[in-house]
């Protein structure tokens, strides 16, 4: 084989070479940098998740000091427990949170309150204390009982 073509060989193959190395750098690289994503991603995950367990635990010691409404617990603790632990919700005590959200979602909430008529929101609230008082003591137990569940 004449030198020329073997110093040929040898360059094309130190150039595909040079790119192959390129391409896994590169490659090593973008791994890497999707693992900090993904491990960052987690972690948010995880502090999200610890604020919302301890949000659940604030407000079921609110409801046994009695320093908020039971309507108002019982949504705020079902959309907590909806992204915490779902499965809580199907579950007895846990299950009084989802019956009285389903009682009140019709209810509007915020500005569509406010926009509301004020007949209107008076006989809601006839409603919704009524609702209230018909389940307060599972909400009591409920609250209770929740505070000391183990989220993983």
């Amino acid at each position: 084989m004449p030198r020329g073509l073997q110093l040929t060989f040898i360059v094309i193959g130190l150039v595909v070479i040079g790119l192959l190395l390129f391409y896994i750098w590169r490659q090593s690289r973008l791994l890497n940098e999707e693992r900090l994503r993904q491990k960052k991603a987690e972690e948010f995950q995880a502090k999200r998740k610890e604020e919302m367990v301890e949000s659940i635990r604030i407000i079921a010691i609110a409801v046994e000091e009695e320093q908020v409404e039971y309507s108002e617990a019982c949504l705020r603790l079902k959309g907590l427990l909806d992204y915490v632990a779902p499965e809580l919700l199907s579950q007895e005590p846990y299950n009084v949170f989802q019956v009285v959200h389903e009682k009140l979602e019709h209810m509007p909430t915020h500005r569509a309150r406010k926009a509301a008529d004020t007949e209107m929101v008076q006989q809601m609230d006839i409603e919704r204390f009524a609702i209230e008082k018909e389940y307060a003591e599972r909400i009591r137990q409920a609250a209770s009982a929740i505070r000391h569940v183990r989220f993983e």
